[in-house]
This record gives C-alpha cells, sequence and structure tokens, in this order.
C-alpha cells in the first residue's frame, strides 16, 4: 500500500505507539505508524500464526472510532 522507499520502510518497522489486545486464541496488534503520506494506524489480528492486516488512515480515525463506538453501543442494546 505504501511506496518502498528507505524512510517508509523504517517508519513501517518501527511503529510511534503499539496497543496489544488479547483475545481467547486471538491477538490484536493496533500500531500508530508515518510514512511520507501521513500517519495510519495498522490493525493486525493473529490467529494461531495466521495473521490479517488493515490500515486505517490518521484522517479517518475519529470516524472509523465512531463506527466502533456505534456498532459496540448496537452490540450492548
Amino acid at each position: 500500500m505504501f511506496g518502498n522507499d528507505g524512510d517508509n520502510q523504517r517508519s513501517d518497522n518501527f511503529p510511534i505507539h503499539t496497543e496489544k489486545v488479547v483475545a481467547d486464541r486471538k491477538i490484536f496488534f493496533l500500531d500508530l505508524k508515518e510514512n511520507d503520506r501521513g500517519q495510519f494506524v495498522k490493525i493486525t489480528e493473529d490467529v494461531r500464526g495466521r495473521r490479517d492486516t488493515i490500515m486505517v488512515p490518521g484522517e479517518i480515525l475519529d470516524e472509523f472510532i465512531d463506527a466502533l463506538q456505534a456498532v459496540k453501543e448496537a452490540a450492548d442494546a
């Protein structure tokens, strides 16, 4: 998704901030990273060694969190 120059490679390897959520046999990693296009959150789900990843651009992070909150509220109802 992002370029392969040295700066992107370096920032892709070293998150600005990271969080880890463990739920049963799943582990979620949330990594705040930055490249020449701006900040983004890389969300990785690890289930017994199988990984799936999505990237959320920093400029829509508030909207993404609002959507997650709406889903949580619907689940709690």
